[in-house]
């Protein structure tokens, strides 16, 4: 039998008719990483917490001509995840892309940090990546032996912090979904999902205003071998990369997107 010749690269990335499931999508990087795959041709569901904030930004991608629906969910709530499983696979049939990207942070120094607040943000940031994945992945992906599951962790989880940055838990927490991330890629590449991770260094956000207010937004643009922040483009090619056939020889791994912090001597 005759291989098949090789596509063209448009069509590589090309997501036309597959679908996808973007937690924490209605603002910041989880919107950026929405409106990358709606782009590229994907219908997509959004989830976070508020209906008025999904609400929103449906209207945004929708004004860009994407496909795009939403639910509302808490992603460290159990119930919810498996409820926004459901209901996502029985408004699109299936689920090809998952986007896990919900997260939360907390400054405490590690002597004074509340366990509650280390729950919390264990309880989003890894155990809710998990709930959702083996969700999807059991439920959509497992029996049609095909998916693409993209992690959200950042160079936060590739070491240690400037002392002035008392995020312990999160530090610990996307350190965490980079080995999940690996380890899931090599246990789920028998049933051809692939499991990959971004970690993002600074971009302004909601979640990160405060630190970018407390070390100097200038400072941190200097300290970056390109000599700035991320904007709201940075993770989109990326995120599609991951999410298409361009990069289906690719699991297990993740890339750092901060403008050269990461490869700096000590970060």
């Amino acid at each position: 039998m005759n291989a098949s010749p090789p596509r063209h690269i448009r069509q590589l990335f090309d997501l036309s008719g597959k679908t996808a499931l973007v937690t924490g999508g209605s603002r910041g990087l989880g919107l950026q990483l929405a409106q990358a795959l709606g782009e590229a041709g994907a219908k997509v569901m959004l989830s976070s917490r508020k209906a008025e904030d999904l609400e929103e930004a449906a209207a945004v991608l929708r004004a860009g001509g994407i496909d795009v629906d939403w639910i509302a969910a808490d992603c460290a709530q159990e119930a919810d995840l498996r409820r926004l499983g459901d209901e996502t696979i029985q408004r699109f049939g299936h689920v090809d892309i998952l986007v896990n990207n919900a997260g939360a942070a907390w400054g405490a120094p590690a002597e004074d940090h509340p366990v509650e607040a280390w729950d919390k943000v264990m309880n989003l940031n890894i155990r809710g990546y998990f709930i959702l994945s083996q969700h999807i992945g059991k439920h959509s992906m497992i029996a049609r032996r095909s998916g693409r599951i993209i992690n959200v962790a950042s160079i936060a989880g590739l070491g240690g912090n400037p002392r002035e940055m008392t995020t312990l838990a999160y530090n610990t927490s996307k350190g965490a979904v980079v080995n999940f991330t690996r380890a899931l890629g090599c246990e789920w590449g028998a049933y051809n999902i692939t499991v990959n991770a971004i970690c993002p260094g600074f971009f302004p956000s909601r979640m990160t205003q405060g630190t970018l207010k407390a070390l100097g937004e200038d400072k941190l643009a200097a300290h970056a071998p390109l000599g700035r922040l991320g904007d709201d483009e940075d993770l989109k090619g990326l995120c599609v990369l991951y999410a298409s056939d361009a990069g289906k020889h690719i699991t297990g791994q993740w890339l750092a997107v901060d403008g050269g912090v990461s490869a700096i001597s000590g970060g």
